[in-house]
């Protein structure tokens, strides 16, 4: 299952972890230079250990973990979630789904008018 070794990948470790989907994304952050390990700009081969501090940045936001345990192989989301503890800020609120214009079907093509009336709710 979980092996506790010392030659530990950062790229594997994150995608071990689940803080990216594919071992791929993950590689391909490391390369972007969106990966952080105690300040510094790390390559994906790079050695993590337990203690180091890793900053990823994605889909707008930086998650900030702190490594507790090494992993090589990927893991339920439970053993995940005891391998790093989880500094980040919290995620901004979502935004709430714009009011969409409802048409009732059959009703034909909308006019000028209703077409600036549905832009205006939209809030275009």
């Amino acid at each position: 299952m979980a092996s506790d070794e010392g030659n530990t990948r950062i790229d594997s470790w994150i995608w071990s972890v689940r803080l990216t989907k594919t071992r791929s994304l993950a590689a391909a952050a490391c390369r972007a230079g969106h990966v952080r390990v105690n300040g510094e700009r790390v390559k994906a081969a790079y050695t993590v250990r337990t203690g180091d501090e890793v900053r990823l940045r994605q889909a707008g936001r930086e998650r900030i973990v702190v490594v507790s345990r090494l992993v090589r192989k990927r893991v339920g989301a439970a053993v995940a979630a005891e391998c790093f503890v989880d500094n980040s800020p919290p995620a901004p609120p979502r935004e709430e789904a714009p009011v969409m214009a409802h048409r009732d079907r059959g009703a034909g093509r909308p006019t000028k008018r209703d077409r600036r009336e549905i832009e205006q709710l939209r809030g275009r």
